[in-house]
This record gives structure tokens, C-alpha cells and sequence, in this order.
């Protein structure tokens, strides 16, 4: 018959053994990762994630601590985990090789650094920073820094993006999205350097953030719709964009987006509407509210819709922009088409048409 003693140290090791699984926070210093910004943290960080996806806590938090930093290469953290309320919380620096050839990519998952997928209810906060080290990569990656894919109910708060390989932060495939007080900061000459992608998602709510790139500031591509974009600043950066789209005469659409409450400071434009010639794309329900700031582009509008696919519904109200140089001028490819082909509601004052730039709408890239 087991003793009194032994009985305890049963009791103590299964206690111990049991433990990852129902805490509710898992420092990933504890799984062995050193934050000296030379050390390859990943291992650490994949092992860390195990133990979160896996445990029973209501609201598991996988917590990378501040005052450190941590060298990531490519990281899969792939649901769907058993909580449907994750918390991931960045109070450190989270930074990339510097060099390219230094990259360890695998499963041929080269072109994403940190990527979540069917992780719903996930939640990604913090104060810390998310440096790619891009510099060196600019010339020769496309690695998006954050990317979420194929997951509901997704959360982006406070945390700082820089100097990413690629595009900063990433939404394929998400519905009931929140991304708020986000700051992304790149040159203004880094190629492709997008702030936030949308592609394929629906109900995405992005709000008081400044992002500073050199490539779009926001992208919006097929298939997203119900987008509401507002109390943001932007610039340097090549505005707030939807498309391109269309290019291979595959059918895309995009509706129901709603952007107000911008400022735009030196942005080559405004907000802008990018697709090919084509029969198969389709602009819907898309509405500019509140828009001021100053541009790098002389013309003020630039209205030049698709002959064979009308847009629709497209909704101006408040603008207010200015060019920094010479007088502004509007363009249109033909004015009596584009009143005929597009429903615009315009709410504009004379000041705006005579000394104003960067709202433009582009409709066919030739």
C-alpha cells in the first residue's frame, strides 16, 4: 500500500505535469527564449505557442516581455486552439535577421515572418515593436511582417511596426476584424512596404492609426467588403487604396467601404480607386467623408471610369485638401461619360476645385 508520502508526490507531479495546460499566462522567456536580439528565439516561441493552443484557461495569454529583444525567423502559429479567446501580448522588441541570407525559412514558408491562421478570437495588443530590419531585405524580399489568416474576431491594439520587409500587417480571409491605435513607420521610398493589406475580408473596422510608408498606406483588394476606415493620419505614403484589381480578367468586386476623418501630410495621393480595363470588376458603395491634408500630386480629382463596368454609388462629402507647390487642377476624361457612368453625390466646396489635390480616383491603368 502506498504511503502517506508517496501519495503526495503523485499528487505534486501530476500537479506539475497538468500545470501549462490550465495557467493563464505563458512567458516565453519561460520556454527558453533569451531576448538578447542575436539568439534565434523561434524554437522557443513555437514551443510556448503549443502550450497556449492546447490550454484549457478561458483567456490564454502568450506574453513576450518588454526591456528584451527578441530575434524571430519565420513562426507558424496555426490554430484552431482550444480557447476561442487568445491574447497575445508584444511588451518587447520582436526584430528580423538583418541579413537576408540569414533567413531560415520552413516548409517553404519564406514569404511570411510572423503568421496566424484559423485562430479565431485572437487578440494581439501590447506596447512593444516590430522591427524587420527591412533596409537590407527591400532589394530583394516580400515577407509580410504580421500576417492573420482565415480567422474571426481578430483584435490588432498598440503595438508599432517598422521598417518591415514587405507589407506591415496583413488580413487574407478574416471577418469581424478591429485594428485601432497602430503606428507603422517606413521610408517614404521603401518598395512595397504597404501599412495594412485587406484581401478577402469582411466587417473590418480600422481606426486612430498613423502609418507612414512607401507604398499605400491601406490596400484594399477582392472580394472585401463592409470596411470602415477612419481618424487616421497618413503619409509619406501613396494614400489609401483600393486595387488594384482586374489585371488577368478574373471577376473582383469590392463594396460597401467607408472612409472618413483622414489626414493626409505629403502622401503621393489621397484615396484612390486602381483597376484594369476590364468587364469583370466591379466598384460599388464607396463613400469619403471628412479627407483633408496635402499631396505630392498636382491633380485635385482624377475621374476616369471603366466604359464598360459603371461604378456605383460613390459618396463625397467634406473635402478639404491642398497641393504643396504650384495651383491644384481637376481632370476628367470625359465629363458628360463619367455623369452618365457613375452616381456621384458630391459635397464639395468652390475652394476645393480650384486649389485642392489628392482625392483621385483611377478607374483603368493603361
Amino acid at each position: 500500500m502506498a504511503s502517506r508520502l508517496e501519495i503526495l508526490f503523485l499528487v505534486s507531479l501530476f500537479s506539475v505535469l497538468l500545470t501549462p495546460l490550465h495557467c493563464s499566462v505563458f512567458d516565453v522567456t519561460q520556454y527558453g527564449a533569451i531576448g538578447n536580439g542575436s539568439t534565434d528565439d523561434s524554437p522557443a516561441f513555437m514551443l510556448a505557442w503549443t502550450d497556449v493552443c492546447n490550454s484549457s484557461a478561458s483567456t490564454p495569454i502568450f506574453h513576450i516581455p518588454g526591456n528584451k529583444t527578441f530575434l524571430l525567423n519565420p513562426v507558424f502559429f496555426q490554430g484552431p486552439c482550444r480557447s476561442t479567446n487568445i491574447q497575445f501580448q508584444i511588451d518587447g522588441i520582436i526584430t528580423a535577421e538583418s541579413e537576408p541570407s540569414n533567413w531560415k525559412c520552413t516548409r517553404n514558408r519564406c514569404d511570411k515572418w510572423i503568421h496566424f491562421k484559423r485562430v479565431d478570437g485572437l487578440f494581439i495588443n501590447g506596447s512593444g515593436i516590430i522591427d524587420g530590419n527591412g533596409k537590407n531585405w527591400w532589394s530583394s524580399g516580400y515577407i509580410n511582417a504580421l500576417e492573420v489568416t482565415s480567422s474571426n474576431k481578430v483584435q490588432l491594439t498598440g503595438l508599432s511596426f517598422r521598417n518591415n520587409p514587405h507589407m506591415h500587417v496583413v488580413f487574407d480571409s478574416c471577418d469581424m476584424v478591429h485594428i485601432s491605435n497602430v503606428s507603422i513607420d517606413a521610408p517614404g521610398d521603401s518598395p512595397n512596404t504597404d501599412g495594412i493589406h485587406l484581401k478577402e475580408s469582411t466587417h473590418v473596422n480600422i481606426e486612430f492609426c498613423s502609418i507612414r510608408t512607401g507604398d499605400d498606406c491601406i490596400s484594399i483588394v477582392d472580394k472585401c467588403s463592409n470596411i470602415t476606415i477612419q481618424n487616421i493620419e497618413c503619409g509619406p505614403g501613396h494614400g489609401i487604396s483600393i486595387g488594384s484589381m482586374g489585371q488577368y480578367g478574373a471577376y473582383e468586386t469590392v463594396e460597401n467601404i467607408y472612409v472618413s476623418d483622414v489626414q493626409f501630410k505629403g502622401s503621393l495621393s489621397g484615396v484612390r480607386i486602381k483597376t484594369w480595363q476590364a468587364d469583370a470588376v466591379e466598384i460599388s458603395d464607396i463613400s469619403y467623408i471628412d479627407i483633408k491634408g496635402t499631396s505630392m500630386r498636382k491633380t485635385a480629382v482624377k475621374l476616369a471610369c471603366s466604359e464598360s463596368v459603371p461604378c456605383k454609388n460613390i459618396f463625397m462629402q467634406d473635402i478639404n485638401l491642398s497641393y504643396q507647390g504650384t495651383n491644384a487642377s481637376a481632370y476628367y476624361l470625359d465629363s458628360r461619360k463619367a455623369k452618365k457612368q457613375v452616381n456621384f453625390v458630391f459635397s464639395l466646396s468652390f475652394r476645393m476645385w480650384v486649389s485642392s489635390i489628392l482625392l483621385e480616383f483611377i478607374f483603368n491603368l493603361l
